[in-house]
């Protein structure tokens, strides 16, 4: 009996010793998002967050991207998009379905993918190719109201934070970091992330607490494509629905 308690301590301080020579010790990493200026409560509506790790050091450099995402789609439908945030590997090609009873042109020219769609009826379907890392902001340059975002990185570290605002990250080798970080309360013209530097090691495997502004009613407010205010809705419109 002696033995049988014994072999797996030894299993796993052998395993330990081992992870720690190699240099391949990961962890998750986890942290919290709280609101600016507002006490958090369980019925809270937190924004959505993303946050990504980008390797500083040599000890966590060669860190595999992940492959390119298959079969990803960001539907057009009942004049929205879904899924709302969307986050992609570097190199993955997106569907873009329109299942609306009408025309629409999706596009986007912010800092992210640069594309315009074109004009394209119910039923049919065009694809974009995500090959660079950045915040796309997706809109119709038909229906003011639908937009989108998609969040490409050229890492596997990455974390989308839950209703309750807490963030996970598995799989985190310990080294240097930048942390990134951005929520659905970032106006398209402010597109770059946040940042800090981060350490994770045996002693530090916490993001903590991740203070995000206030909802703000008008960050998703742009102009068309041409940057010009939209048209009001004409019902004569091929572009609207058909009849």
């Amino acid at each position: 009996m002696l033995k049988q308690r014994q072999l797996p301590i030894c299993v796993m301080v052998l395993l330990s010793c081992l992870t720690r020579l190699t240099g391949q010790a990961v962890v998750t990493v986890r942290g919290r998002v709280e609101v600016e200026g507002v006490h958090h409560t369980r019925h809270q509506q937190l924004p959505t967050t993303v946050v990504w790790l980008a390797p500083v050091d040599s000890a966590v450099d060669n860190l595999k991207a992940q492959d390119p995402a298959a079969g990803l789609r960001l539907v057009q439908k009942n004049k929205s998009f879904e899924p709302h945030i969307l986050v992609v590997p570097v190199g993955t090609v997106v569907e873009f379905p329109n299942r609306d009873p009408f025309f629409h042109n999706v596009f986007s020219y912010f800092e992210g993918k640069r594309f315009d769609l074109g004009l394209y009826e119910a039923g049919s379907s065009r694809m974009v190719h995500f090959d660079r890392a950045g915040i796309s902001y997706i809109f119709c340059n038909i229906h003011p109201e639908m937009s989108a975002v998609i969040v490409t990185l050229a890492t596997p570290l990455y974390a989308i934070s839950n209703a309750s605002g807490q963030l996970s990250i598995p799989n985190v080798p310990f080294g240097r970091y930048t942390l990134h970080i951005w929520n659905e309360n970032t106006a398209p013209e402010a597109a770059l992330t946040t940042t800090r530097d981060i350490t994770i090691s045996e002693n530090a495997q916490s993001l903590g607490v991740i203070t995000v502004a206030a909802p703000d009613a008008g960050a998703m407010a742009h102009k068309n494509k041409y940057g010009r205010n939209y048209d009001p809705p004409a019902p004569d419109n091929p572009a609207y629905p058909q009849h």
